[in-house]
């Protein structure tokens, strides 16, 4: 399995850097910034596609409120086979949650041959499919 490299500083012609966001599209910080000088993302959309890279908002409540962006993704990701989404380790660094509690929402995303996860949310994943018999051999 391949995964997001943890520094990502340039992208092939069909690749898109998933970030985390806020809903203001205020892309000042960690991989946000990134995204913003390097892929793409644009000031005041939070939410999407912009450029090279994919935002996620992260920053507006709990875990439950981040599900449903993600799940918008995995949906993209499907249709745009194409392309190869590299997920950084969205909420887990300014909006404060740990990889165990984001790592879950990408369970769909693990079987994509077109998305790479961080090796973190990867790992996670394989422990929570083993321990519900769900483990690929």
């Amino acid at each position: 399995m391949e995964y997001t490299p943890e520094n990502i500083t340039e992208l092939g012609p069909d690749d898109i850097f998933v970030f985390g966001s806020n809903l203001q599209g205020i892309h000042s910080g960690g991989a946000a910034r990134v995204a913003h000088q390097k892929f793409g993302a644009i000031l005041g959309q939070g939410v999407g596609i912009q450029g090279q890279s994919y935002a996620i908002p992260t920053m507006q409540g709990g875990v439950e409120t981040i599900k449903p962006y993600v799940d918008q993704f995995i949906a993209l990701a499907r249709e745009w086979d194409q392309n190869t989404f590299y997920v950084t380790r969205i909420g887990c660094g300014i909006a404060g949650f740990r990889d165990e509690e984001i790592a879950p929402l990408f369970d769909e995303a693990y079987d994509l041959y077109n998305v790479r996860l961080p090796k973190s949310f990867a790992e996670i994943i394989e422990r929570n499919r083993k321990m519900r018999g769900l483990a690929h051999e």
